[in-house]
Formats: structure tokens, C-alpha cells, sequence
């Protein structure tokens, strides 16, 4: 079973639909035992990091998914969660990755959202996907680059495209939303 976290966030019924659509079988939840007990755990997202945070801490499942140990993917929010800090609502976040959420200075269009290309890919996520592929992003906050940087994109400034981190795995972009590039991501991700 394929849980995917419910914390009030948009874009779960997304996701859902896609895995489902793949052949898997899916469970939108916030249940802790059904979080532990999934075979892997998908947290995705659009909304607001405080918010979020605060939903995930009233209910426990911050502590739950960072000891998580079958493969998880964050996915936009979702990624921006598992990250140290983010500035969106300046709120401490689960962590898992040594990396900062920021702003994209006002210098170009903001949010970035649309089509972009993914570069330095080095995860197994990526399996049969060619440097240069598009990917689907709509964000107005970006990861910063670190050393479990998996894949960039580069908007105003590179920032982390992607994530990975022992079990953990992430994606700022959508891949529910990116066509066959994305539908191959989340094939390699679910076949893990």
C-alpha cells in the first residue's frame, strides 16, 4: 500500500490519482500506523510551510516520518518540509535534508511555474531519464543546494530540483504533472 500524507495541504488527490492510474494501490491518511505500515510513503503538497508544520506537530506525524524507513518522496511543499528550515512563515521544518527554504528574489516572474529542465541528475529516481528533461514546477520558494542534492534546476538562481537522502527522496517540481518524464520518476520511485 502506497499511503499518501494528508495534512491539509493541496494537490494529495493529485497524487493520488496518478499512482492509482500506475496500477498501485493508494490511501490518502494521516494515520500513524497506517503511515508506518505502508510499503511507501508519498508526501506531497501545495500550501504554506507553517501551517503545515503546525498540522504535522499537532498530530505527531513529524516525529513519524522522519523515523520512517521504507522509501518516502517529497514532493514540492512536501520536499520543502523534509528541509531544515524554511523561511516561508520562518518555521523550523523536519530536518532531514541540511538544506534552507527561500524565497526567489523578485527579480523575475515569481511564482515560478510552468515547464523547466532538470540537470545533474544522480538518483535512482532518475533511472531513464535524459539530462535536460522538463518537469513541471509551481513554487514561490526554492530549496537551497546541498549535498544531498539530487537533481537542479536553475530559475533566477540553481536551486535543488530534487532530493536524496538514505530512504528519503524529493522533488520540488511535480511529477504528477509532468507528463511522461514525471510518470517514469514515479515508476522509479514506486518500484523501489
Amino acid at each position: 500500500m502506497i499511503a499518501i500524507v494528508k495534512y491539509n495541504a493541496g494537490n494529495v488527490k493529485s497524487v493520488y490519482n496518478a499512482v492509482t492510474r500506475l496500477g498501485y494501490y493508494a490511501a490518502i491518511t494521516d494515520d500513524p500506523e497506517l503511515l508506518k505500515n505502508a510499503d511507501k510513503v508519498i508526501f506531497p503538497g501545495v500550501g504554506e510551510a507553517s501551517s503545515a508544520m503546525k498540522y504535522l506537530q499537532e498530530r505527531g506525524l513529524d516525529k513519524i516520518i522522519i523515523n520512517l524507513k521504507q522509501p518516502v518522496l517529497g514532493i514540492c511543499l512536501g520536499q520543502q518540509l523534509l528541509c531544515r528550515y524554511s523561511e516561508e512563515g520562518n518555521v523550523d521544518c523536519l530536518g532531514i535534508f541540511d538544506a534552507g527554504v527561500r524565497k526567489f528574489p523578485a527579480e523575475d516572474i515569481v511564482p515560478h511555474m510552468g515547464w523547466n529542465t532538470l540537470a545533474n541528475l544522480n538518483s535512482v529516481i532518475f533511472n531513464n531519464i535524459g539530462e535536460n528533461e522538463d518537469v513541471y514546477y509551481v513554487h514561490s520558494y526554492y530549496c537551497e543546494l546541498s549535498e544531498d542534492t539530487a537533481a537542479v534546476t536553475n530559475y533566477i538562481l540553481p536551486f535543488s530540483a530534487s532530493f536524496q537522502k538514505e530512504n528519503f527522496y524529493a522533488t520540488q517540481f511535480h511529477p504528477e504533472k509532468s507528463a511522461s518524464t514525471g510518470e517514469e520518476i514515479l515508476k522509479n520511485f514506486l518500484s523501489l
